[in-house]
């Protein structure tokens, strides 16, 4: 307490200097009606300064959250796409005690669930994405997985509790039913392993036309994946030689380098259609 007074004391000129200079500026600014006017003027613009930047930080804080809900309704509002319903050709019919009732159903053929991209790489000749969502959260093996833009990434291969492993697109391994959306000729996209933002599209015929720019798509022979999701566009036109078909260097339009959330389809009926195509006669 004796060194508050002490200090009081040592600087109390510059204080009563102090108190009495805001005084005279607030009496002058109170009573002059130009002071008071640049006075608001200058008060307004740092405080709107202030708050702007106040709102800047605040806004990149909340960036993350902000993703993750977008994400979340993005999956949502896919759910309800044409492309994720399925519509029987045919009513159903029930007979009931002579008394006929007709319904026409709508089914789910695809649902999305976002994911949080937790691992990847894009060096390796096979790579790899790891996603944080398992078989707790409704996610199962051959799951067909798009970006945030809704192009593809990749199948689900292995599955956990809380994760699940991703074959990417840029993966020896991988094999995508594509086809040219102009056209609709149907071919194979793999990856060579070259480039990062480059796979290729093989058995296109000679007989059509293509041209750089073109659109690559899912086809319709695709469990994994509903038809018409984005793979690509052309970059380049190779004719394989001794063969009738083009091979096509086509640019990703997933960008495999930046990827942070994910969404994962899933086919409800394809394991209908799988133990099916498993009990037709192989003699037939």
């Amino acid at each position: 307490m004796r060194n508050i007074f002490l200090f009081i004391r040592r600087f109390f000129i510059l204080f009563t200097f102090l108190v009495l200079q805001g005084f005279s500026w607030a009496f002058l600014v109170k009573f002059n009606a130009t002071h008071e006017a640049i006075f608001a003027n200058t008060s307004n613009e740092i405080t709107g300064k202030v708050e702007t930047q106040y709102n800047k930080v605040q806004y990149y804080l909340n960036l993350r959250e902000t993703n993750k809900q977008l994400a979340e309704e993005n999956a949502a509002l896919r759910n309800q796409l044409p492309i994720s319903l399925f519509t029987p050709d045919t009513t159903t019919t029930l007979r009931i005690d002579t008394v006929k009732i007709d319904s026409s159903t709508i089914i789910n053929k695809y649902t999305w669930l976002t994911a949080k991209v937790v691992n990847s790489s894009i060096t390796e000749e096979n790579n790899y994405i790891t996603l944080h969502r398992g078989t707790l959260q409704g996610v199962n093996k051959d799951m067909g997985v798009v970006g945030a833009n809704g192009s593809v990434v990749g199948k689900v291969i292995l599955v956990s509790d809380n994760y699940c492993r991703v074959m990417s697109l840029l993966n020896r391994q991988s094999k995508v039913s594509a086809m040219l959306k102009k056209d609709n000729y149907t071919g194979i996209v793999d990856w060579d392993g070259a480039d990062a933002s480059t796979v290729l599209l093989h058995n296109i015929s000679k007989s059509t036309v293509v041209k750089n720019g073109d659109t690559v798509i899912t086809s319709n022979l695709s469990g994994n994946f509903p038809a018409g999701l984005l793979i690509g566009t052309v970059k380049e036109v190779a004719s394989e030689k001794g063969s009738n078909f083009y091979t096509l260097k086509v640019k990703t339009a997933t960008s495999f380098f930046n990827l942070q959330y994910a969404y994962l389809i899933n086919n409800n009926l394809l394991e209908e259609q799988r133990k099916l195509e498993l009990q037709t006669p192989k003699n037939q």
